[in-house]
Order: structure tokens, then C-alpha cells, then sequence
């Protein structure tokens, strides 16, 4: 009955926080449970209570000044002049783009919404279907958590103890880049016949453009080199980087007004708030499910079938791709990973190996219909419908699932780059 309540609470739209909790209360008034209301309040506010998730605001708050500084066309002009001629080039543009700004903000959804609003209408003019330029904004997005520094990575080492930060944040390079070469290849093969010619650009805006782009390419250099050299933990290159933003928002770049700032703080607490709520239910909710012994039974139950780790990372790719059609990643991984990642390590899989195959597993459930919700912010800015757009992401999304696998099932891809560095 549990489960019965949190399911149909989801599927009737209630949100994930409060679905966690409208089952938990449930359990608490008909289960054999020792604990007062007042003890599950305290896990929950418990559960919220880590300096490490201070990094999860900061990084919002990051993406939001990046967004309003004018960063995002820069990074656009700059991957224009570097692979813009090549053919089919504004889609490959959205494509690195997107690798680019993903080491900036580390959040899928900020990313298809600062790039959607510049490249749907520009590829459009250069040819491209409207509703094709829609989806492969929304697909490259997905680069966006798998590349540091990335909110998932933050989310899944404060889940699981013991899985280093930086180790993950090194761990998602090569698999990000990855993506983002298939997707350039599908482009290649498919889609280069829809672009014009691309009119030459004058060699003296090339170089200013060049320029204009090392200052925003900077940060993610600082923020990631800073978190491997040891001098500042995750939360303060966060830090570092909501300073770095602001100074160029303000003084380089200008774009940014002090009047500006009120509007900022107040999405960014908006957006953060709607995590760490989410972040708190399930802290309570394991809390419980431990009580109960939940996560050693299924375990056991999961090791009396399953003895090969191959055989357990297909059971839980699929298991992670039917729920990302209906459960926001953060969510699914709040609420899955404390009972998958015991058993992964039963079975003798890196750490975080299956750390990074788990996130790429829940971020590509950000583009798959119905509650993709890149998805919806793309299609809120193309509005070309649902029905044309899933028509066009799903060759997208089986070049995602494709890479997953190869990622899945070659080791090396992952935890190479972190062992050379000594994690």
C-alpha cells in the first residue's frame, strides 16, 4: 500500500517530496514504527543539513549570472569560428556548444534553455527543421551533468559515502566528450544536408571572437583544476565560481546591473529550494527503509538471481531507463541509488564505474516523453509539439542509449583518466 501511494501520487502529478512523504506518514500510522512525526521532521531537516550541499545553490546561482553576463553567446560565437565551417556546422555548434557550457553551469535544463533561445531560431534560418533543431538542443543538454562540474555528481557522492567528488567530476570527461562525438557523428551522416553554405567571417571578428571566448572558457579550468590540486573542496569552487561570474557579469562584460541581482537570487532559491525539499523527503524515507532492513533484503534478494556483474548492469540500465519515463533523474537517483549502488559493490563493480553509468542512465530520462523535462523546456521555446519533437529526438536518444552501453560495458572509458590522476 505503501508503494500503491507513492506511485499514484506521482502519476496524478503530486510532487516527488511530497508523494516521498504522503507515503512515509502513511506507513508511520498503520506500520510498526517506534518514531513520532517529530523524529521523521528531524531526519528530513537532517538530510539537509550538509556543508557539502551548499554546492548545489552556489552552482545554480553560477549558471544563473552566466546566463544573464552574456557567457552563453560568447561560447557560441567562439564554437561557431572553431567548427563552424565544417559540414552541417551550426548543428555540430549546438553540439560543442553545449560540451562547453556544460563545464560551466552542469545543469541540462539551464543548459537547453540558455542555448535553445539562440540556436532553434538560428538554425532554423539556416535551414535546419524547426522541431530538428529543437531535439538536438535537448539531446546535446544531456552532456551538460556528465561533464564537471555537475549538480548529479554532487547529489550522488553526498548519497553514497565513501565515492570522492573530483574522482566523479574526472570520471565524467571522457564519456561527456563521448556523447558528444556520436552526436556529431549522427549529424554527419543524417542531418548535413540541411545546412546552407555558411558565409565567410572576416578574419579580424574571428580573432575578436576568439578572444572574447578565453574569459568564459576560463572558469571551467579554475573551478575543476582548483577542486584536483587539492586547494578548495567542491562547495568552494562553487563559491569561487558564483565570484567568478559576477566579476565578469559586472565589471568585464557589463551586462550585469546591481537591479539585476534581486531577480537572480530569487530563481536561483526557487530552483534550489525544489532539490534540497526533494533531498530531504528521501533522507527521511531512508531513514526508514533502513529500519526496516529494506536495502539488505532486496540485496539478498537481488544477489539470489543476479551473479554476474554484466548481467546486473543491464538489469539496471533498463530498470533506470522505464523510470526516467516518469521520475526527474535527481529523484530517481535520490530514491535508487542506496539500494543499487550496496549490491553493485557486492558484485564487484567500480565504485564510480557504475556511479557515472547511473547518472548518464537517469540524464538521458531528461529527453524521453512523457516527463523529459528538457523536453518541455525546449518545446516551450520551439513550440513545434510534443508529437514532432519525440518523433525527432528518439533517433537521438538511441545514439544516447548506444553510448551508455559502450560506457557500461567498457570500464576503461570511466575510471582510465581518474587512476592516471590518482583517484
Amino acid at each position: 500500500m505503501v508503494y500503491a501511494i507513492l506511485l499514484v501520487s506521482l502519476l496524478i502529478g503530486v510532487p516527488v517530496a511530497f508523494a516521498i512523504l504522503a507515503a512515509l506518514f502513511y506507513f508511520m500510522g498503520t506500520g510498526d514504527f517506534p518514531y513520532s512525526i517529530q523524529g521523521v521532521a528531524t531526519q528530513l531537516f537532517a538530510g539537509m543539513n550538509s556543508f557539502s550541499l551548499l554546492a548545489i545553490p552556489l552552482f545554480i546561482l553560477a549558471g544563473e549570472l552566466m546566463n544573464e553576463s552574456g557567457i552563453t553567446t560568447r561560447i557560441i560565437a567562439f564554437s561557431k569560428v572553431m567548427i563552424g565551417r565544417v559540414s552541417g556546422g551550426l548543428a555540430h555548434v549546438n553540439i560543442w556548444a553545449s560540451v562547453m557550457f556544460a563545464g560551466l553551469s552542469g545543469s541540462a535544463v539551464a543548459d537547453t534553455s540558455a542555448l535553445g533561445r539562440v540556436f532553434i531560431p538560428e538554425m532554423e534560418k539556416e535551414g535546419y527543421p524547426r522541431d530538428f533543431a529543437a531535439a538536438l538542443t535537448a539531446a546535446s543538454s544531456v552532456i551538460g551533468p556528465i561533464i564537471p562540474p555537475s549538480i548529479p555528481v554532487i547529489i550522488y557522492a553526498l548519497i553514497v559515502s565513501g565515492v570522492s567528488v573530483p574522482a566523479l567530476f574526472i570520471a565524467g570527461i571522457v564519456p561527456g566528450l563521448l556523447l558528444a562525438v556520436f552526436l556529431s557523428l549522427y549529424v554527419v551522416f543524417f542531418a548535413s544536408h540541411y545546412q546552407k553554405k555558411p558565409t565567410q567571417m572576416p578574419r579580424e571578428q574571428k580573432v575578436t571572437i576568439l578572444i572574447d571566448g578565453i574569459v568564459p572558457l576560463l572558469m571551467p579550468v579554475f573551478v575543476i583544476g582548483s577542486i584536483l590540486l587539492g586547494v578548495v573542496t567542491p562547495t568552494e569552487a562553487a563559491a569561487f565560481a558564483v565570484a567568478y561570474a559576477l566579476i565578469v557579469g559586472v565589471f568585464i562584460f557589463r551586462k550585469i546591473r546591481l537591479r539585476d541581482l534581486p531577480g537572480i537570487f530569487s530563481r536561483t532559491m526557487v530552483d534550489s529550494a525544489v532539490i534540497m525539499i526533494v533531498i530531504g523527503a528521501v533522507a527521511a524515507a531512508n531513514w526508514l527503509l533502513t529500519f526496516n532492513r529494506i536495502p539488505n533484503l532486496l540485496t539478498d534478494w537481488t544477489l539470489s538471481l543476479i551473479s554476474t556483474p554484466w548481467t546486473f548492469l543491464i538489469a539496471v540500465i533498463a530498470l533506470l531507463l522505464v523510470v526516467g519515463l516518469f521520475l526527474e533523474g535527481i529523484a530517481a537517483m535520490l530514491v535508487l541509488v542506496p539500494i543499487l549502488h550496496p549490491i553493485a559493490v557486492q558484485l564487484g563493480i567500480d565504485p564510480v564505474h557504475f556511479a557515472i553509468v547511473v547518472i548518464f542512465n537517469l540524464m538521458i530520462g531528461l529527453i524521453t516523453p512523457p516527463m523529459g523535462l528538457c523536453l518541455f523546456v525546449v518545446d516551450s521555446i520551439a513550440n513545434v509539439g510534443m508529437a514532432r519533437l519525440t518523433r525527432r529526438i528518439l533517433p537521438l536518444f538511441a545514439v544516447q542509449v548506444g553510448v551508455l552501453l559502450l560506457v557500461a560495458f567498457v570500464p576503461a572509458i570511466v575510471t582510465t583518466l581518474p587512476h592516471l590522476l590518482g583517484f
